[in-house]
């Protein structure tokens, strides 16, 4: 009986605490997530986010293994409205996975360098070590996304780089520019466009 009193005792005490733990992702205390491999970026998806992932919090949070911290929201892209939520480690957005309101997840931009591509492609990857030239894989990006480029392995992953360039918005950087120029997002997306 004097080995079960410190638990009597303590076993109220820890239940407590773990009220004041609402959140803490449960999930990323599982045994199975302490060694498990890094999340990629492929042709089917990013991990084990993919087309038929629902785009909801609880689905992205037990398919990310409860490693990000999840904020949701609406907004306006190419004149229709979708659905999106963010993965944040530090405050700072990590992936972005978009979709209709009460739908699968359409699209992903991921910006964690902890994150690469399945092909070995990561944030801060030079245009040099991937394509010879722009013509015929690159085209002009919208808004932050500068020049977007196909990734030759697949038709359902692009690569955004980013890079310093003083020409027109609306012209393609030559190639000796482009050299230098790093991946800073990669795209996971279900459709055959970027």
């Amino acid at each position: 009986m004097k080995q079960l009193r410190p638990l009597i005792i303590g076993l109220p005490i820890l239940l407590a605490g773990c009220s004041t733990l609402s959140n803490v992702s449960w999930s990323s205390l599982s045994p199975f997530n302490w060694f498990g491999g890094s999340t990629t970026v492929g042709d089917s998806g990013v991990g084990k986010v993919t087309a038929a992932t629902p785009l909801d919090h609880e689905a992205l949070d037990s398919a990310l293994g409860g490693g990000y911290r999840l904020r949701g929201g609406m907004e306006t892209r190419n004149g229709g409205i979708v659905a999106f939520y963010q993965a944040l480690k530090d405050d700072r957005v990590m992936m972005t996975f978009y979709g209709p309101q009460a739908g699968k997840v359409e699209r992903v931009e991921v910006t964690d360098s902890a994150v690469a591509s399945a092909w070995g492609v990561k944030i801060g990857t030079p245009f040099s070590s991937l394509y010879p030239k722009a013509f015929g894989a690159c085209a002009r990006g919208a808004g932050e996304d500068q020049v977007v480029c196909a990734a030759p392995q697949s038709s359902h992953v692009s690569y955004v780089f980013s890079g310093t360039w003083h020409g027109p918005d609306e012209l393609m950087p030559s190639d000796d520019t482009l050299k230098s120029w790093q991946v800073s997002k990669i795209v996971w997306h279900a459709g055959n466009a970027g």
